[in-house]
């Protein structure tokens, strides 16, 4: 029977293959025989995330990545070009045919030459629908991990994916004797999953939203007389940057754009409708104002009675609205606080290295190397996009400060290292006031849902979210929130008291 994982467990299986194939004894041997190194062969529905899976896989586990969709390659782009040689057999010349290294297998030894990685993962999608020309060299790289005549070079482990039958036309099963040779893994959509790793991306709020309280209308795929209707993992989330996008240039948001990326009538329609009152209702309980604590009491009343006579999910939607903000607000303080760390290491390397020079004019030399390094931890593909524009923002700050010293004419080592410690502590105390203001927002989130909804189930699921979320369970943590652990001891008690009430029913009903 095939194992069926959602596509988080997926990953972490991936991890472990690769930490497995690459473990390497005190000589630097890979110890793993690759023989029995298995591909993994991913069968799941299109637009689920394996692509995007691969990737995050090659970031945290610092390995390269090659990708290809073999669809696109004919037989011999994939297996090599045919070409005649002359060998000498026995005394006798002899023209045999030979063939040129793969394009794929040239592209992972190109790439390893371009990023110095020796180790990563050649990732090969839509592998069981090729042409059938192509399909006997897609056995053979499964089975022999080979490419015509070139095989996949040691360190680099194969990933494997392909759409089930029922998804794709095109789809060839493939014989017992090549199941036999890799790890067939069949990934199922995850509603629960996914949303976990939207709200990590930053997925437009109305989604999150949606989803959670609709987890049936996240995936779907048919295939009927009257066409094909399908929503996928990849549609909400393109969905959600064209919503970002619009918002911001303020362009109309209808049903004719959402049913663009959510191809089901029924479910882009819903969702549509939905949107709509997601953004009625962040207007109308003024979110932004209660947080920042801007609204007069007899507006904020006015919110209340609404939130008191609304439905489940009106009270719901607001509910995760408000969660959705706080999580945000938390998100930028954070980033803040990361870069003021980082600013911190830097300023020390740059204090010790300016205290060996005669003048603060080496500082250009400072910041002229960090720039080499990162072009070339970039060039190395070291760094993901978002590591990369971090680091560059770093040397801007630094660029900055000597541009600064330079404009006051100062040349003193000391005097440039205690001007910019001053603007470094203008800076924490910047940071200092945002967390004051993240902490507060924090308090009035939790002051407006139990002045709005009592201590309901909207109380809970607020706690629930926050608890959940790796940023601001850390926040809370770190700089403490007297509300989240006065509601977490009110509903610890709730919870103790309903078991309680359920044990003496059962005795009453012995």
């Amino acid at each position: 029977k095939d194992k069926n994982m959602n596509i988080k467990d997926a990953k972490n299986e991936i991890i472990h293959t690769l930490a497995a194939y690459l473990k390497k004894d005190g000589n630097g041997v890979y110890t793993y025989p690759l023989v029995r190194q298995r591909p993994i062969l991913l069968i799941g529905p299109p637009g689920i995330g394996k692509t995007a899976v691969m990737e995050q896989v090659a970031a945290e586990c610092k390995v390269g990545l090659v990708a290809y969709t073999i669809t696109h390659h004919t037989r011999q782009s994939a297996v090599g070009l045919p070409k005649i040689v002359t060998r000498n057999y026995g005394g006798t010349e002899i023209d045999i045919t030979e063939y040129t290294m793969s394009e794929i297998i040239a592209s992972v030894y190109e790439y390893m030459e371009q990023t110095g990685k020796k180790e990563g993962i050649l990732f090969i999608d839509e592998i069981n629908c090729v042409s059938e020309t192509l399909a006997p060299a897609m056995l053979q790289f499964l089975q022999n991990k080979t490419f015509g005549t070139h095989k996949v070079p040691q360190g680099w482990i194969i990933v494997a994916a392909g759409n089930p039958p029922a998804y794709n036309k095109s789809v060839r099963e493939f014989d017992i004797v090549t199941l036999d040779r890799v790890r067939k893994i069949s990934i199922q959509a995850d509603t629960d999953v996914w949303l976990e790793y939207a709200g990590e991306k930053g997925i437009h709020g109305a989604i999150l939203s949606y989803l959670s309280l609709k987890k049936e209308n996240f995936y779907m795929v048919e295939n009927t007389v009257d066409g094909k209707f399908f929503v996928t993992a990849r549609g909400w989330e393109d969905l959600s940057e064209i919503l970002k996008s619009y918002e911001e240039l303020q362009v109309e948001i209808g049903e004719e754009l959402i049913g663009e990326f959510l191809q089901k009538e029924e479910i882009a329609r819903d969702f549509a409708g939905y949107y709509r009152l997601y953004e009625k209702y962040k207007s109308d309980y003024q979110i932004q104002e209660i947080l920042d604590g801007n609204v007069i009491s007899g507006q904020l009343k006015t919110c209340c009675d609404m939130g008191k006579k609304a439905s489940f999910e009106e009270r719901f939607t607001v509910t995760e609205m408000l969660l959705e903000a706080v999580t945000e607000r938390i998100s930028v303080f954070q980033k803040t606080d990361e870069k003021i760390e980082k600013l911190y290491e830097n300023l020390k390397l740059l204090k010790i290295f300016l205290q060996e020079k005669n003048s603060v004019e080496a500082m250009e030399q400072f910041v002229a190397s960090r720039r080499k390094a990162l072009d070339a931890k970039i060039c190395s593909e070291l760094l993901t996009a978002e590591e990369a524009a971090r680091e560059e923002e770093q040397i801007r700050i630094l660029e900055e400060y000597f541009f600064q010293l330079k404009e006051l004419h100062i040349s003193d080592v000391a005097e440039g290292i205690e001007q910019i410690g001053e603007r470094f502590g203008n800076v924490c105390r910047l940071r200092n006031e945002k967390l004051k203001e993240t902490k507060k927002m924090l308090e009035q989130a939790f002051s407006f849902l139990e002045e709005c909804f009592g201590e309901g189930q909207e109380l809970l699921l607020f706690e629930t979210g926050l608890t959940g979320d790796d940023r601001c369970s850390i926040f809370i943590s770190q700089y403490g929130c007297p509300s989240y652990f006065k509601h977490c001891e009110l509903l610890l008690y709730s919870k103790k008291e309903n078991e309680l009430r359920k044990e003496c029913r059962d005795l009453l009903e012995e």
